[in-house]
């Protein structure tokens, strides 16, 4: 009786775990599928910085990527936290509405961490080029990207580009 109850319970278990296995691997696939069809994609933009005698900025956009992916998370900033010297990039629709911007620390001044036999200390380096990149999520109708410099009179223009 005790091998004909084993010769029931072991199959049927077996049976029971290949149908869950089987009901998950047809819902992963859907759920992929969806994915490929809604066609997520991160636009990458790599900018040079080079600062000319005078102390004014020359902005260069080097590349941009678009590559299959979706952004987890928007790096998003509060205008109060920008410093003098720190860059705003922005993505502008075709019709002229702004679609999201970024914060981008001073790249020509950053501030670097030497340690020092009083411990750690900070020192702000100052560089005639620098190399700094930003992503967003891609937009069919991004029309241009504009870069922006916090001074103490506010905010001054140095690039503006079509994409």
């Amino acid at each position: 009786m005790k091998n004909l109850l084993n010769l029931l319970i072991v199959p049927s278990f077996l049976f029971c775990s290949f149908q869950k296995e089987n009901g998950l691997a047809s819902y992963r696939s859907v759920a992929v599928e969806n994915t490929v069809e809604k066609g997520d994609r991160i636009i990458y933009l790599f900018f040079k910085a080079d600062k000319d005698r005078s102390g004014s900025e020359k902005i260069i956009l080097q590349e941009s990527k678009i590559s299959e992916g979706k952004m987890k998370s928007m790096p998003s900033f509060d205008r109060k936290e920008v410093q003098n010297g720190d860059f705003i990039i922005t993505l502008v629709e075709t019709g002229g509405k702004e679609i999201a911007s970024q914060h981008v620390k001073d790249p020509l001044n950053p501030e670097l961490e030497v340690y020092e036999k009083e411990g750690m200390s900070r020192h702000k380096a100052s560089l005639q080029n620098a190399e700094f990149s930003v992503r967003f999520p891609y937009s069919e109708n991004m029309g241009l990207v504009k870069i922006e410099k916090a001074t103490d009179d506010g905010v001054k223009l140095l690039f503006t580009q079509k994409l």
